[in-house]
C-alpha cells in the first residue's frame, strides 16, 4: 500500500512574470491568454478522469487559484487552498529578471537562484514543507501549485533526492497523475 493517497498535480498556467522573464516566488502577477487556455486544457484532461471522492487544494497565491478555478470548474469543489502550496521563497530576488540574476550572481543556472537568493527559502526548507504537507494528506486529491513546488512534491512522491529536481517532468499548464510511486503526465486523450 503507498504511503500516500492517488494525487492529480497541476501547475499553474503562465504568468505575465513567466513571459517576461522574471522571477516570482511569493510575488503574484496574473495569467496570459496562454495561461488561461492552458487552465482550460487542463479542465479538460481531468474532465476525462475518475474525480469522484477528490478534494481539491491550491496554493493562495492568485495564479495558482486562477488557474484552479478553470481547471476544476464543475468538477471538484470546495477549492481549499493551504500556504502550503505557495511557491518557494525567493527573498530579494523575487520580481528579478531571471537572466540577470543568473549572470550577476554566477549561478549555474535558474534552478541554482533558489538555493543562492538571499533570505530565499531553499530547496531543503521547501522539502520539509512538501513533505509535512504530504504526510497530512488523508485523501485523493487535486493539487495546484507552482513550478518549483510541484517538483518538489512529486520528486518526495516518486521517491527522489533533492538533486533530482533539474531532471524531473515540468512545464506550465500540465497535469500529472502519481500514484503508487509512480508519475504520470497526462494529455488530452490519455
Amino acid at each position: 500500500m503507498s504511503r500516500f493517497p492517488p494525487l492529480f498535480i497541476l501547475r499553474h498556467g503562465e504568468t505575465e512574470w513567466n513571459a517576461q522573464g522574471r522571477l516570482q516566488g511569493r510575488f503574484d502577477s496574473e495569467l496570459t491568454a496562454q495561461g488561461l487556455a492552458q487552465a482550460k486544457s487542463q479542465h479538460r484532461i481531468l474532465a476525462q478522469q475518475q474525480l469522484a471522492g477528490f478534494a481539491a487544494i491550491s496554493s493562495p497565491q492568485g495564479r495558482a487559484y486562477a488557474t484552479a478555478k478553470i481547471a476544476l470548474s464543475g468538477l471538484v469543489s470546495p477549492i481549499k487552498t493551504d500556504p502550503a502550496l505557495s511557491e518557494i521563497g525567493l527573498g530579494q530576488w523575487a520580481g528579478k529578471n531571471r537572466v540577470e540574476m543568473v549572470r550577476e550572481s554566477g549561478a549555474r543556472d535558474g534552478f541554482a537562484l533558489y538555493e543562492l537568493a538571499p533570505e530565499g527559502e531553499g530547496f531543503d526548507a521547501l522539502h520539509a514543507r512538501c513533505q509535512k504537507f504530504l504526510k497530512e494528506l488523508r485523501h485523493p486529491s487535486v493539487v495546484v501549485t507552482h513550478g518549483i513546488t510541484s517538483r518538489m512534491l512529486r520528486l518526495i512522491l516518486t521517491d527522489q533526492p533533492i538533486g533530482a529536481l533539474r531532471s524531473i517532468d515540468g512545464g506550465q499548464g500540465v497535469v500529472f497523475h502519481l500514484s503508487e510511486g509512480k508519475q504520470r503526465r497526462l494529455t488530452l486523450g490519455a
